[in-house]
């Protein structure tokens, strides 16, 4: 039996839009709290910048990439997470040196690399390519 609790809302999508946001600032500035009472929390800073990516807050985000890199320092998830808010800031040299920096502590997925649409604005530059190739040479060895 179904009743009319289980039927989905039928929300304009404008207002579904500024209540995704409303919850995103929520989830924000409650990691914000958490990270501030504990600022070596690793998962809240994480969240915490993928959050303020979410929200278009790139600077913000950038911060907190930049202090997740001082606390993991060999984590190229980190290095990566970093080249990705530098590249939406268009801040292409950085961003290349955090990806190549990336690769150099073992991230290896040349399909995201390609797919990932925050490195946009790198897909051109020269050293990106490179990385790719290197990548994807790296994967043609391993499966040989």
């Amino acid at each position: 039996m179904s009743s009319v609790d289980d039927e989905p809302l039928d929300l304009p999508d404008t207002l579904v839009e500024r209540m995704d946001r409303m919850g995103l600032e929520f989830l924000a500035d409650f990691l914000g709290h958490a990270a501030r009472r504990h600022p070596d929390n690793v998962e809240a800073l994480t969240e915490l910048a993928s959050t303020l990516t979410r929200l278009g807050r790139i600077e913000e985000g950038l911060v907190v990439d930049e202090r997740l890199v001082r606390l993991l320092p060999s984590n190229p998830t980190a290095y990566y997470n970093l080249a990705c808010s530098l590249a939406l800031l268009e801040r292409a040299e950085p961003a290349l040196s955090a990806l190549e920096r990336a690769v150099e502590l073992g991230y290896d997925d040349a399909e995201h690399l390609l797919a990932d649409e925050d490195l946009g604005t790198l897909r051109e530059a020269a050293r990106f390519r490179a990385l790719v190739r290197r990548l994807q040479g790296s994967a043609d060895r391993a499966e040989s």
